[in-house]
Parts: C-alpha cells; structure tokens; sequence
C-alpha cells in the first residue's frame, strides 16, 4: 500500500499542489488555534474567579460545548458567507468553550496559599500572574493546546470540504467525487504528518519547558 501512493505523493509534491493546500490548511488551523486559545483561556480565568460571572456564562458554555461542529459551521457560512472569515470564526467558535472549561478547572484548582502568600508580601498584579498564577495554570494550558490543535485541524478539513477553494479539506473533497482513493490518502496522511511534527517538535517541549518547576 505504501509503494501505491509514492507516485502520486511525489507528483502533488513537486507540482507544488500539496505543499500549496499544506499551506493554506495550516494557516487556517493556526488562526484559530490562537484565537480559541487566548479568547477561551480569559473566559476560562474569568469565569473561575467570578462566581457570578461563571453562573451568568455556563448555560452558554454547556450549549456551544454539545452544539455540533457541522451545525456552527453551517451557520457561518450561511450569516458571514463562503469566505475566509467565516471558515475561521466557524473553527474557534467550536474550540473556544473545550480551552474555556479546561481553564475555568484551572483556576478554581489553584492554591489559595500561593495566593495569600502573594498578598502578604504585596506582589505586583503582573508578577503575581507570571509566577504564581501562570505556572499553577501550565498543565492546564497544555491540555488545552494539545486538545486544541487536535480538534482544530480535523474541523479545519470539514470547513474545507464543505466551503472553501483550497486547502487539504477542498482536495479530499475534490478526489473523493472523483473515487481517487490515493489522492485522498496522499492529503489526507501528509496533513496529519505536519501536525504529528507540530505535536512533536512543538507543544511537547513548550509543556516540558513550563512544567520543568514542577520535578525540579
């Protein structure tokens, strides 16, 4: 099987077609991975430290966490349009609320103690927040990105298949109308490959790096 997409991996490769929808595909996953994780990580920080404010929010959070990914996707399109912005609102929205409950756990498993000890020896809000508060919220963080990024590219392609004019999504849709199952393969296994290497090279050693106090 391997040896029967060599050929047509070499061909998508050196045309230039598959690193062009790689391309395109990964900006659009790397939008909205940094929108759903910095908009989820402040709800998730402010919903954990206001009750009142986490009360007022969670019916919200619950139906957006168990709204399908196809129905907000649908929706987008049809409000915002078969454009750019609207591929990738459609995305964030649908990891925004996972980063906001992970991190909303985060802060409400924090140590009170770090926290009076913070405000026994009068610690500016920033440092509080670089050395206190931030690396009680690594492990949290991490979950979120690692989580994030895995769910975020697979509804990136659904985006794709079902509303865009490039990217890995728009090929497997286009090979899969015309039944050429080594192409679909071909997109479909060099897209997870990059986003193995991201796993790999990236948010591993990231999360290694921010826990390291830890086992210190």
């Amino acid at each position: 099987m391997p040896h029967a997409l060599a050929r047509p991996f070499w061909r998508e490769l050196s045309s230039g077609a598959l690193p062009y929808h790689l391309a395109h595909t990964g900006l659009r996953v790397l939008w909205a991975f940094a929108l759903a994780m910095t908009i989820g990580t402040a709800l998730g920080l402010i919903m954990g430290s206001y009750p009142a404010v986490d009360r007022w929010l969670d019916p919200w959070l619950v139906v957006f966490l168990n709204l399908p990914a196809l129905v907000l996707i649908v929706l987008c399109y049809l409000w915002i349009g078969l454009n750019e912005t609207a591929a990738i609102v459609a995305v964030t929205l649908n990891k925004i609320p996972n980063v906001t409950t992970i991190l909303r756990e985060g802060v409400r498993a924090r140590d009170p103690n770090l926290r009076a000890m913070a405000q026994v020896f009068g610690m500016r809000r920033l440092t509080y927040l670089r050395h206190v508060l931030i690396p009680q919220l690594a492990p949290f963080i991490g979950a979120a990105a690692r989580s994030g990024i895995a769910v975020i590219w697979k509804i990136v392609l659904v985006v794709e298949f079902l509303g865009r004019s490039n990217g890995v999504g728009f090929q497997i849709h286009l090979y899969f109308q015309l039944f050429n199952v080594a192409l679909v393969l071909v997109y479909s296994l060099s897209f997870i490959a990059v986003m193995l290497l991201v796993e790999w090279l990236l948010l591993q050693p990231v999360e290694r790096h921010v826990r390291r106090w830890r086992t210190s």
